[in-house]
């Protein structure tokens, strides 16, 4: 049955002679396969470069050679399958590609690019070869069976590169002022539109700023939409930089926790505004179902574009759609989805263990169930052993969860008192939804025993108890104003206005920004490496210093030690130099120690005994949800 909660987000939406089931768009799908989709009325393939020479970061094969036409194809029928329109993003990377054949790359400019390939400024004969191509693969997308064309000319790609004043410095007719800028990108879109005809729908992805000084105002942007508008049929607002300069405007493109939902929304009516006629969409930490029918209602947008909450759940439109919008599982902005911030390692979601894992976490559909219930004990209920007592659960086990606190939710339930954590809180939230609707036998206020254990005669054990503060060897750290940084996270408001936090990593970090940034404290952190949050992602890191570097009562010390904690102040060695730091109050938060000695004692109870989460390696959320769910999923 239809629901009528969100009446605008699934109104059918006419664009040019294509019509989409509702107003959501899944964005450019490099991420996630489209398998776990379902929903969405338009779904966008990624990143597929037009067949001109060098106009991708890596040597990937035109999508429509003959080697690869095929896979393009089956693509398609699988967007149509679950009753979606399939989109393609063409792309052509500009001076931000790779020398993959030949010996450079194609800019507005000549020069050197961020990983040492040489750039050379394309002259007319090239900017006619590349309008061309990328006419060449709209028409072979409109004739294999797409059902739209989506232009990037966003995040400093090729186009955004002639647009912006950050990359073009030319002084012939294609640089200088916006009608010069611009006329690279107008006859890729006149080669585009002239290849599919009138009647097909081209979409195209702009940024309305770049978030990087000397880069293009949103008064150009808006002007250069009018210049395009009429060869496209809509426009998807973003923002940032995807890479080169430094990625400082790349967290602004996939914001973190340090940056607002909805980013590009003002942008977006801006445009909606000055072009009525024109389709608007907009994209950027929209997250909840109640927040795109704001948009969409307000007359802010046409279209809600959405990237991450997808990969957080799958599900999204399907559920908002039918009802059950409270059983969303939330994104929390972590980016370690994105290969960028993750520098290609360990990429996951912190939230959803099913990402990028396909190959052995099955879809809850598809869990197998025992013939047999065992009995499955979890001893410890932080999201280790929550993911582990669910998954355990979904195979119809008999699961005891046994919490030694009053309730559940180890770290997680310290990390959502900090600032920033609005979307940790939203998933804390629907985390003991999750529990609260299972058939978990929850035992809080128990305090786990190998004696008590073995009592319950379990099949499998699971040991998930955790981590605790690690302080380090500095005399003085038992003076009262000294605190550990969990202590400080329960009761911040009892912190006096001048603070030391001993350690820099991702806790201790956002424990000082939090304070000086929107307490208006004055916090000096100390760290003893060179970098700040060293266990966090790169885009994590890049926010994070954007954030410290604007507060002026926030000062950070890294390669410096702490050295004594006395009742004044604390003395610090930096470098050479030593320095006294006064105070109201320290914090320690030089990071967490697994418990060993505990998790090891549980072993000989029974043979299926699993260590997950912190209690083995202290790690990332998205590591202990995955182990605690594959722990689960073993209880056969």
């Amino acid at each position: 049955m239809m629901n009528t909660e969100y009446p605008n987000l699934f109104t059918p939406l006419k664009i040019n002679q294509t019509v989409l089931k509702n107003r959501i768009v899944s964005t450019p799908l490099g991420m996630i396969d489209i398998s776990e989709l379902q929903g969405p009325g338009y779904v966008i393939k990624g990143s597929v470069a037009v067949d001109a020479p060098n106009a991708m970061w890596a040597d990937i094969p035109y999508a429509f050679s003959r080697h690869m036409v095929d896979e393009t194809h089956d693509w398609i029928i699988k967007a149509h399958q679950r009753g979606m329109k399939a989109g393609i993003e063409l792309i052509h990377c500009g001076n931000q590609a790779r020398a993959y054949n030949g010996p450079h790359v194609y800019g507005p400019c000549d020069g050197v690019n961020d990983e040492g390939w040489p750039v050379k400024a394309m002259d007319e004969a090239d900017m006619k070869m590349v309008a061309a191509a990328y006419g060449k693969a709209a028409r072979d997308a409109m004739m294999l069976g797409f059902d739209l064309i989506f232009l990037h000319f966003a995040h400093g790609w090729l186009p955004a590169e002639f647009l912006s004043p950050l990359h073009n410095h030319r002084t012939d007719e294609y640089g200088g002022p916006l009608e010069n800028r611009a006329k690279f990108p107008l006859q890729i879109l006149q080669a585009v539109r002239r290849a599919v005809g009138p009647r097909f729908p081209i979409d195209m992805r702009i940024s309305a700023v770049e978030h990087v000084p000397g880069s293009i105002t949103f008064e150009d942007t808006l002007a250069f939409i009018g210049m395009a508008e009429k060869y496209i049929d809509a426009v998807q607002i973003s923002c940032g930089l995807d890479k080169g300069f430094g990625y400082s405007g790349n967290v602004k493109m996939s914001t973190t926790i340090f940056e607002p939902h909805e980013i590009n929304v003002e942008y977006a009516a801006a445009v909606k505004k000055t072009y009525p006629e024109l389709i608007v969409g907009v994209v950027g930490g929209i997250e909840t179902p109640e927040r795109a029918e704001s948009i969409l209602v307000e007359g802010k947008a046409d279209l809600i574009a959405i990237g991450r909450a997808l990969l957080a759940d799958p599900e999204w439109v399907l559920k908002a759609q039918t009802g059950k919008a409270d059983q969303i599982r939330p994104c929390v902005r972590c980016l370690q989805c994105y290969h960028i911030a993750t520098e290609y390692r360990n990429i996951g979601c912190a939230v959803n263990p099913r990402f990028h894992h396909h190959a052995y976490v099955p879809k809850d559909s598809e869990i197998m169930k025992n013939d047999q219930p065992r009995t499955v004990v979890v001893v410890g209920g932080g999201p280790a052993g929550i993911s582990a007592a669910l998954a355990a659960d979904k195979k119809g086990n008999h699961v005891i969860l046994l919490e030694k606190d009053s309730a559940l939710g180890g770290m997680i339930r310290y990390i959502i008192k900090e600032h920033y954590k609005e979307d940790m809180r939203s998933y804390y939230r629907w985390l003991m939804d999750q529990v609260r609707h299972s058939g978990i036998d929850v035992r809080l206020n128990t305090e786990a025993t190998p004696e008590y254990v073995k009592r319950l005669h379990p099949d499998y054990l699971i040991v998930a108890v955790g981590s605790s503060v690690k302080n380090p060897p500095v005399k003085g750290l038992h003076l009262p104003r000294v605190h550990d940084c969990l202590s400080a996270i329960a009761d911040q408001e009892k912190l006096g206005d001048h603070l030391v936090v001993i350690g820099g990593g991702s806790i201790g970090s956002e424990i000082a920004l939090g304070a000086a940034e929107m307490d208006g404290k004055t916090v000096t952190v100390i760290e003893m490496t060179d970098e700040i949050a060293s266990n966090a992602n790169m885009l994590y890191r890049i926010s994070l210093k954007q954030h410290m570097d604007r507060c002026s009562d926030l000062t950070v010390y890294t390669g410096t030690v702490c050295e004594e904690v006395t009742e004044s102040y604390v003395r610090v060695r930096h470098g050479e130099e030593l320095i006294d730091i006064p105070y109201d109050d320290v914090i320690v938060a030089s990071g967490m120690a697994p418990k060993t000695e505990l998790a090891n004692s549980f072993f000989g109870i029974t043979p299926e005994t699993y260590i997950v989460g912190d209690a083995s390696s202290v790690r990332l959320i998205q590591e202990a949800n995955l182990e605690g769910t594959m722990a689960g999923l073993r209880t056969i």
